[in-house]
């Protein structure tokens, strides 16, 4: 910064820039960060209902695969502390939080297997896609954003990959020639956003000019980033949360064995029998076959 610029930032300037740096490192030590405008979220109403249409894009320049899997845990304990904190499970790496659900699970008692599955990974996908329409937010529309979704809308891929009679022709819903507009149809159901009337259009390019088309795959956002490693605290730093949200103490290590995803019988020994905790509805495990597949194609 030369002088010149030093001046024209004094006063209110200065003070805002000064405040706009001391916010985002007070999200920071708080552990929050601020919302990725990177990513698009669909807009329901007060009933919970909402419409938008999507196309799912192909996979970014110098990357083979259209979609990141992520998992996480969110829950409060006994503290009133929340743990929400990306899974090094993602990474092929050991987590404290699965660890201890495997002891849990492995007590036999009921109450802790409830508490398991109260606790246990959420997974996510991140893909890249392009609004075609949004009503609720038209600013949106021809816009490359990333957006993550869950297993009901993985069931919608899976099924336009893999379609279950022979008459139904499969689509490769990522292809910018060849797949389908996607039609998100949000319902509010027990409280929950319910995605099951969601449907594929028939198949269609995204556009009939290629160049439109490469203009807009060149806008695509890497999906890499979210699984490097720099994004994920260390085991100890996620262990130290962890203790510190149940207000326990480890008494053992753990043994931990990656290829069950679960520790040996040697496990981890908690001081708070108490423990309670509340958790979002959590989407299970699926298999990526149909992603695989698409990887190889």
């Amino acid at each position: 910064m030369d002088f010149s610029k030093l001046k024209s930032m004094s006063g209110k300037k200065s003070m805002e820039a000064l405040n706009a740096e001391l916010s985002k490192m007070a999200n920071q030590d708080s552990g929050k960060k601020g919302a990725d405008e990177r990513f698009w979220t669909p807009t329901v109403d007060k009933s919970g209902n909402g419409y938008a249409i999507i196309r799912f894009l192909p996979p970014p320049s110098e990357e083979d695969v259209p979609f990141v899997r992520l998992y996480d845990h969110g829950f409060q304990g006994p503290t009133g502390l929340w743990y929400i904190e990306n899974s090094l499970t993602t990474i092929g790496k050991p987590d404290p939080v699965s660890e201890y659900n495997s002891k849990l699970w492995n007590s036999g008692v009921e109450s802790d297997k409830e508490i398991a599955r109260k606790q246990k990974r959420r997974l996510h996908f991140i893909s890249n896609i392009y609004v075609v329409a949004d009503s609720a937010k038209p600013e949106n529309e021809g816009k490359v954003f990333l957006y993550k979704y869950g297993k009901k809308i993985f069931e919608k891929l899976n099924e336009a990959m893999n379609p279950q009679f022979a008459d139904e022709e499969s689509v490769n819903p990522f292809d910018l020639w060849n797949g389908a507009n996607f039609k998100l149809k949000i319902r509010n159901v027990e409280g929950y956003r319910n995605y099951d009337r969601s449907e594929f259009d028939s198949p269609s390019a995204l556009s009939e000019d290629d160049s439109e088309l490469e203009r807009i795959w060149k806008l695509e956002n890497s999906l890499q980033e979210f699984v490097n490693e720099s994004n994920f605290k260390s085991y100890e730093q996620l262990k130290d949360r962890l203790m510190r949200v149940l207000n326990m103490e480890q008494k053992q290590e753990p043994v931990y064995r990656p290829e069950m995803d679960i520790p040996e019988t040697k496990q981890p020994e908690f001081s708070n029998t108490n423990y309670q905790v509340t958790s979002n509805n959590d989407d299970d495990d699926e298999s990526l076959e149909f992603f695989q597949k698409l990887a190889n194609s």
